[in-house]
């Protein structure tokens, strides 16, 4: 298939661009500024996810669009809301796809994302799910849990506390339950659901095969690493004060919203391995390629 993918230069995007072409499929990447760093069979397209009208034309004689667009935290200054680049987006690749012919679409959406979540970044990405379920094309959805890999932002910024820092601080009681998911798994899934017709449909919910506490998560890291880590936890209840004043300040770590995912937790019953049946990656084998012991 010739696939058209926005999202394709972040972390989870350049799993999906190498799991695409390693099945034979060909891909025109939407990009800000053309780059030239491809691959065989990559094709790089200029235009704004913001504005349908930027790359409309580039859709037309692709087989299936692939949206992996998103955002973790807000920046209103710099154009990066969460409707802008959840819903928005989404509503501008259904409407290049619905113009260009294309019948098939896959979407990425979040672990813990439903009618009934609260906060902007789980609203919105509940709305964007819903433009593409009444959108009349041939959908999936993914909602991965925390998503681990070599160019990660969740386990290298713990490891990268855990060398620095002489405690890792934790928010609440640390016991809020975790199942990461390795980026090469989810890219699987994204590239076979293109060659599986009864995904055209469907949503599904992915988690890797650990289930841990997420005091077990930083201590893995640390044992990853040869470290032992060494906990200081922070009341969740000044955390819930605190966190509200301080995270329009851009350096503050956290969001209301990113506090609200971590003590909800992320796992899921692990019934997407019915459909997309390989083996995923062990989190602790996963995150031991590429965090340097020291």
């Amino acid at each position: 298939m010739k696939v058209f993918l926005t999202g394709g230069t972040g972390f989870v995007g350049r799993h999906v661009r190498k799991a695409l072409l390693s099945r034979g499929h060909t891909i025109k990447l939407l990009v800000h500024r053309k780059s030239g760093a491809l691959e065989p069979g990559e094709e790089e397209v200029s235009g704004d996810v913001g504005d349908a009208f930027t790359f409309s034309d580039a859709v037309r004689g692709c087989d299936a669009t692939i949206n992996l667009v998103g955002i973790i935290r807000e920046f209103p200054g710099r154009g990066m809301t969460f409707n802008r680049l959840h819903v928005e987006a989404t509503k501008n690749v259904i409407l290049a796809a619905k113009g260009a012919g294309v019948t098939r679409h896959l979407q990425m959406s979040a672990l813990g994302t439903s009618k009934e979540t609260g906060g902007g970044y789980f609203r919105t990405k509940w709305q964007a799910e819903e433009e593409v379920r009444q959108s009349g094309l041939g959908y999936t959805i993914f909602r991965p849990s925390i998503i681990f890999g070599p160019e990660d932002d969740f386990v290298n910024q713990l490891a990268g506390i855990i060398r620095t820092a002489p405690v890792m601080p934790i928010i609440g009681d640390g016991e809020y339950p975790m199942q990461p998911i390795s980026g090469d798994d989810v890219a699987r899934c994204f590239a076979e659901a293109l060659e599986k017709p009864e995904t055209v449909g469907q949503t599904y919910e992915l988690c890797g095969p650990d289930r841990m506490s997420y005091n077990e998560l930083v201590d893995t890291i640390g044992r990853a690493m040869g470290k032992t880590v060494l906990k200081v936890k922070s009341p969740l209840f000044l955390m819930k004060l605190v966190v509200p004043l301080l995270e329009r300040v851009p350096f503050f770590p956290i969001t209301s919203d990113q506090l609200g995912m971590l003590i909800k937790g992320s796992v899921c019953d692990c019934s997407w391995q019915k459909t997309f049946t390989f083996e995923p990656q062990h989190f602790a084998e996963g995150i031991g390629k590429y965090l340097k012991r020291t």
